[in-house]
């Protein structure tokens, strides 16, 4: 099986297909397992990397790091794996990683399409307002409601088990994971010159679209993917449209 140990943990990692390198990077609901859909579609075109953060899926967390070790964990990875540069779509938390990576790491990212997600980002004042009022008003709501949007929801309850249950394999949630990863303004971000694009559900109640939209003018060229009739996890709800448009994104800069 793919294992790594680093320190004390063992980190679980996949690799499919060939073409060029493309490392999907989970959120807190997801794992490996969560990325089938994009495995099918895109490893006739791609090297697919699939990597399990420590404490999620099957990677574990001896030393109770959490995210400090995040972006760490996955430098270890990509050096066995012989990959010096590589394009990420790093989904809710996995942005935090993949932002954290591309600014200590600049040269070895060739492109970062973020997903449903401003994590990682330090927000400028005015949208750190909006972003509070959302946190609030999303606090008691189920996982699944979070997660997932309400067409989803309404239309396909076996699939929103599926979900839950994939989530179940990691050791953390949202509300128990440890650690602390480091955020970057825009012009941090904008500075390492690495490719940018945003994606998000129509119906993202953790980041919605008119916010994420906000963030996007930040980015010089950053391009907007807005999908219908997904929420927070359009890779999982809306996934013809998410793997065709990412990867025709990813595809453009080649």
């Amino acid at each position: 099986m793919p294992y790594l140990d680093h320190h004390e943990s063992r980190l679980y990692y996949e690799v499919h297909g060939s073409g060029s390198p493309v490392v999907l990077l989970h959120g807190v609901g997801g794992n490996h397992a969560s990325w089938f859909y994009q495995v099918a579609a895109w490893r006739a075109d791609f090297k697919v990397i699939l990597v399990d953060a420590r404490g999620f899926g099957k990677s574990t967390d001896a030393e109770l790091a959490g995210r400090a070790e995040f972006t760490n964990d996955l430098v270890a990875v990509l050096d066995a794996l012989d990959l010096q540069r590589v394009s990420f779509v790093a989904q809710s938390m996995g942005a935090g990683t993949a932002i954290d990576f591309a600014c200590r790491y600049p040269d070895r990212v060739a492109s970062l399409l973020i997903a449903d997600s401003l994590v990682g980002i330090t927000l400028p004042e005015s949208i750190a307002v909006e972003m509070a009022k959302v946190q609030s008003a999303t606090r008691d709501l189920s996982q699944a409601e979070r997660v997932l949007g309400r067409t989803h929801l309404a239309n396909s309850p076996a699939m929103t088990q599926l979900y839950l249950q994939i989530a179940g394999f990691n050791r953390y949630t949202f509300k128990t994971l440890v650690g602390v990863q480091p955020s970057y303004t825009p012009e941090q971000i904008a500075a390492t010159g690495v490719r940018i694009g945003f994606l998000v559900g129509e119906e993202d109640v953790l980041f919605p679209p008119k916010i994420v939209a906000e963030m996007c003018k930040h980015f010089d060229g950053a391009e907007l993917m807005t999908l219908a009739n997904a929420g927070h996890s359009a890779y999982f709800e809306a996934p013809d449209q998410f793997n065709t448009r990412v990867a025709n994104w990813l595809q453009f800069q080649e």
